[in-house]
């Protein structure tokens, strides 16, 4: 059925469209409608973080920034749903247009900048939901806070979202809030990050509940960058790590009308180095921490691609926007698929 709306929802501006397709998503839910846009998959529970997910393909972050959809989406058949990023207070984002497809390469450019309603809007969003699968909350900072005071605004979000959430992502990693990615840097981040990890624990024992507490990292780190945060993660007994956010890299789509949009590039340009970026992190983390691969997944293929690089779980974003909800199974098939043991002859 989405193949039928596409071109409709392809001929509104790419923003327009996205707010399109939730209202109808909403829409179809309400009425029970929904089994015409997707057939969930049929269940293949993997276990990460300490969680078991339903099925190891989810919904990443940006696509539901304030929790405002969060039935609908979760009734499409992901084995987990990520919201936000969300921020302390609202802030409205870039100026528009601020989000672009590229359809001959299959991708998107956004500059969106952590629009959203903010934190408290989040949470009673998510308080007055009925969904009650398996929920990753995305936090980040707001635009005018300096990087020095960063961490108080992390702080803030991890404690208002940490009773609702299966797990926390931090997310350090858009390129579309000036500065953010510079917390990644080896000693801005060991600071950043054990304060959050006390804050987790502390929370973790005042609830008697432990959430595990995630990184979202760029795609456009050097080997040695990526080497001092793995570092990093594993001193400081972070939960996992998500691979990775959108690139600032627009080589690959530099022919296209919108290439030189600034913004971060996801979806098919963004499969081969993030899925480098994942082989390198399992690579140098062992078996010590889950990670979760995102970026470029536009079919089956691509989601077991992924698992085999070493991710224990994968997200959808852009692929979506081009393939809508039939992908999800056809991840979940495909994984399964591969999963299976063969037999000789």
């Amino acid at each position: 059925m989405y193949d039928l709306i596409r071109p409709l929802l392809f001929a509104l501006d790419a923003e327009t469209a996205h707010r399109a397709t939730l209202y109808g998503l909403d829409v179809a839910h309400r009425s029970n409608f929904l089994h015409l846009v997707a057939k969930p998959p049929e269940d293949l529970p993997t276990t990460a973080f300490g969680i078991r997910f339903p099925n190891p393909v989810g919904l990443a972050a940006g696509l539901d920034k304030n929790a405002d959809h969060l039935d609908a989406l979760g009734a499409l058949g992901f084995g987990f749903v990520e919201v936000g990023t969300t921020t302390p207070r609202p802030q409205p984002g870039n100026d528009k247009p601020r989000m672009f497809r590229l359809p001959r390469h299959q991708a998107v450019i956004n500059r969106l900048g952590f629009n959203n309603a903010g934190v408290d809007a989040l949470v009673r969003n998510v308080q007055k939901s009925s969904y009650r699968g398996v929920l990753g909350i995305n936090i980040g900072k707001n635009k005018d806070t300096p990087n020095e005071k960063a961490v108080d605004d992390y702080l803030f979000c991890l404690e208002r979202v940490y009773a609702l959430a299966s797990y926390i992502t931090v997310n350090i990693s858009s390129p579309n809030t000036q500065g953010l990615r510079d917390l990644q840097e080896e000693a801005t981040l060991r600071r950043f990050i054990e304060t959050l990890r006390e804050a987790q624990e502390r929370l973790g024992s005042q609830s008697g509940a432990r959430k595990p507490m995630l990184l979202k990292i760029a795609p456009d780190l050097s080997e040695t960058e990526l080497d001092a945060i793995a570092e990093v993660l594993l001193a400081a007994k972070v939960d996992g790590v998500i691979c990775t956010n959108t690139t600032i890299d627009h080589s690959s789509v530099a022919d296209d009308p919108h290439g030189n949009e600034m913004g971060g590039l996801s979806g098919r340009p963004l499969f081969e180095r993030s899925t480098a970026v994942l082989r390198g992190m399992r690579q140098r983390v062992g078996n010590q921490l889950g990670i979760i691969g995102v970026g470029g997944i536009l079919e089956g293929d691509h989601a077991a691609d992924k698992i085999s690089a070493g991710a224990s779980l994968v997200q959808l974003y852009s692929g979506m926007v081009y393939r809508g909800p039939a992908l999800i199974a056809e991840c979940v098939n495909e994984i399964r698929r591969q999963q299976e043991p063969t037999h000789a002859g």
